[in-house]
């Protein structure tokens, strides 16, 4: 039986597994095509309604479709009003350190926990294990923040939040499917605990890293109750919470809100301009992660 020729690009495919039939093929496109129209169309809308002007929102009667002409009147106005501006630095800045720390930390407890001769690893663990299903409660956490004193302070958007277990064990899985011969060598080498970490399985785990690290900036940058709770200060919100109160109609800036005041700008195209601005990050930096997802998340889930 002579096998069906297949394209130069298709990959092999097992001796078991049937050739897929042309409406198998043709079904798995259409579902997978829906499912893309029903991401995309949502951000669509909320891209051309951002870029319209206040006319072609009032004839569509709300949100765009179809754009009429193109304009950056919201998002100039947003930029040159200030208070969205600093409420962006202020996102990149908590997104940059707290994604830096968070890293920090879990790469350090996770090596320590994948080598199973340490001190107390197994004791470490399980305490680990149980934060997933138990956890002090909202009031407490309040509480102990404001205890440390750490109320209207930028920490209080990062100390709370900086670990994740989850993140953790997938560290720990990927680490210990690491070749144990390679740190041996290089422990008789003379090299310590950090200079390996450093050297020879940070290099090795770049795909988890990369997937961990969107975890946590992702994680950061999307962040608003934390800044809800525990800052009061209206020019140290970062970012989402401005969004926030945007969305609400709430308070907009002085510039912003007279311009929407008089009929020059519209307060819809104002809020999805600022749901633009927030989503873009994510955007921009998610393609450039996704290769790693498989390898990352996969592996690491699989050998621990």
């Amino acid at each position: 039986m002579i096998e069906k020729s297949r394209p130069w690009s298709a990959p092999p495919r097992p001796a078991w597994e049937e050739e897929p039939s042309r409406a198998g093929l043709a079904g798995k496109g259409l579902v997978l095509g829906l499912a893309c129209l029903g991401i995309l169309f949502p951000l669509w809308i909320v891209v051309v309604t951002s870029l319209s002007s206040r006319r072609t929102i009032d004839e569509a009667g709300g949100l765009v479709m179809i754009p009429q002409g193109i304009t950056f009147v919201a998002y100039r106005e947003l930029l040159s009003g200030g208070q969205v501006t600093r409420a962006a630095v202020i996102s990149i800045l908590i997104t940059l350190v707290g994604t830096v720390f968070s890293m920090a930390v879990s790469v350090l407890c996770a090596y320590g926990l994948s080598r199973t001769g340490s001190l107390g690893h197994r004791w470490l663990l399980m305490i680990l294990l149980a934060t997933m299903f138990f956890s002090a409660g909202l009031i407490p956490t309040y509480l102990l923040v404001q205890s440390l004193g750490l109320m209207d302070s930028y920490l209080a958007l990062i100390l709370p939040s900086a670990v994740s277990v989850f993140n953790i064990l997938v560290l720990r899985g990927f680490f210990m499917g690491i070749s144990q011969e390679l740190t041996d060598s290089a422990r008789i080498d003379g090299a310590g605990d950090l200079r390996i970490l450093w050297q020879i399985v940070m290099p090795l785990s770049r795909a988890v890293l990369a997937v961990i690290t969107l975890f946590y900036a992702v994680g950061y940058w999307s962040a608003w109750f934390n800044a809800s709770l525990y800052l009061n200060d209206q020019d140290m919100m970062p970012l989402q919470n401005v969004m926030i109160q945007l969305v609400q109609k709430q308070e907009a800036p002085v510039g912003l809100g007279q311009a929407i005041k008089t009929g020059e700008l519209s307060g819809l195209a104002v809020q999805m301009a600022v749901m633009v601005m927030a989503l873009l990050p994510v955007a921009v930096l998610s393609p450039f992660v996704q290769k790693h997802f498989k390898k990352g998340m996969l592996t690491g889930a699989v050998k621990g």
